[in-house]
């Protein structure tokens, strides 16, 4: 198992540490309902220093990943991130991403912990044009600062004007008395707020100045725990999850980010997909019943047939009921559609929802 940079903080600050990803990462420091509550209400801090960031440099940058991403990246600007996903040859996805364009000719990807070896791989073995590429994953720490007063605890810190930056866009500047740090109005609460990226040795200096800095907000440090109830309130996606190699992007709703306009890996297939039409989708759904559906659990109609599984389930703090995603026959799709989950030996009632199941 390897530690993030900031191992010891969270040691100290009681944190429960469980392994994930192949890291030692903090789950939760006092309860996930209250750092939830905290990221919803208030501000809080997660260190996700597990993700992985490659360097793509160079005249065929732009090409390299145009090939090997699903969105068009040449409509990126300097200082404009992008969300997007790496399509397999089968039909799945190899991962999800962030593109960041630093400059015309630089960019960084910011990659999942747990794929970080499995998609350096897979776009180096797309690399016929000599791009130049780095893996920083083990050079830089990651914190994301998110929540409705992310913005005011931040802003002590930079000249750069934080509540200007519009959404999934990044700024390089200095901060906390940092240089060159990566300012990023991105997160996975909806929560708002932002990502920082530092250097490994920055790390202790930038925590101890955004916990200063947000002291008058009662700031606090949360886990993977509330990450996990946070994301999933919006409809998130979640690697490994809600999907992975085997499951269709254009089924698990990620047709908003296929850009057919160029050519892609696999990209013909996936259009034929499309114009065929989609047999699965990927569903939100509420609890009608009390009961608390989690991943796996089998999902039925009235008549007791099969429709598909859970992939992601929790009771979300701010509705106090139970919510899910998962996969059902396209026909069953429609909001309001009733239909059951299998908790142990019990059929409980839910419904169709549109997501994100949190609205702002």
């Amino acid at each position: 198992m390897k530690t993030i940079p900031l191992h010891q903080i969270h040691i100290d600050l009681g944190a429960k540490i469980v392994p994930f990803a192949g890291f030692n990462m903090p789950v939760r420091y006092s309860s996930d309902l209250e750092e939830h509550h905290t990221v919803r209400n208030n501000v809080g801090v997660f260190d996700v220093s597990h993700m992985g960031e490659f360097s793509v440099k160079g005249p065929k940058a732009l090409d390299l990943i145009q090939k090997v991403t699903a969105n068009d990246a040449s409509a990126l600007y300097d200082g404009k991130v992008q969300y997007s996903y790496l399509p397999n040859a089968e039909g799945g996805v190899v991962d999800d991403l962030l593109v960041y364009r630093i400059a015309e000719d630089d960019y960084m990807l910011v990659v999942n912990a747990s794929n970080i070896e499995k998609d350096w791989n897979w776009i180096q073995n797309h690399n016929t044009e000599g791009v130049e590429m780095s893996n920083l994953s083990d050079d830089l720490c990651l914190l994301a600062v998110q929540g409705p007063n992310a913005t005011a605890t931040l802003q002590k810190l930079t000249e750069v004007d934080l509540a200007a930056m519009e959404y999934y866009t990044f700024k390089i500047g200095q901060m906390a008395g940092i240089n060159e740090v990566i300012i990023s109005a991105t997160g996975y609460t909806g929560s708002g707020g932002f990502e920082i990226y530092i250097k490994n040795e920055d790390a202790g200096k930038m925590w101890n100045a955004i916990f200063e800095a947000g002291k008058e907000f009662d700031i606090k440090p949360v886990g993977l725990g509330a990450r996990d109830t946070l994301r999933l309130e919006k409809g998130f996606c979640l690697y490994g999850n809600d999907i992975d190699d085997a499951t269709s992007p254009l089924e698990a709703g990620l047709g908003w980010v296929t850009k057919f306009s160029k050519s892609f890996i696999n990209s013909e297939n996936l259009k034929l997909q499309k114009e065929t039409g989609l047999q699965n989708k990927l569903i939100g759904f509420e609890m009608i019943d009390r009961g608390i559906p989690r991943g796996h659990y089998e999902l039925y109609d009235a008549d007791g047939n099969k429709l598909g599984d859970v992939t992601s389930g929790t009771q979300s703090p701010t509705l106090q009921k139970g919510v899910g995603l998962g996969y059902v026959p396209t026909a069953y799709s429609k909001p309001e559609t009733e239909i059951f989950v299998k908790v142990r030996d019990r059929m409980l009632k839910a419904k169709v929802v549109k997501l994100p199941f949190v609205k702002n």
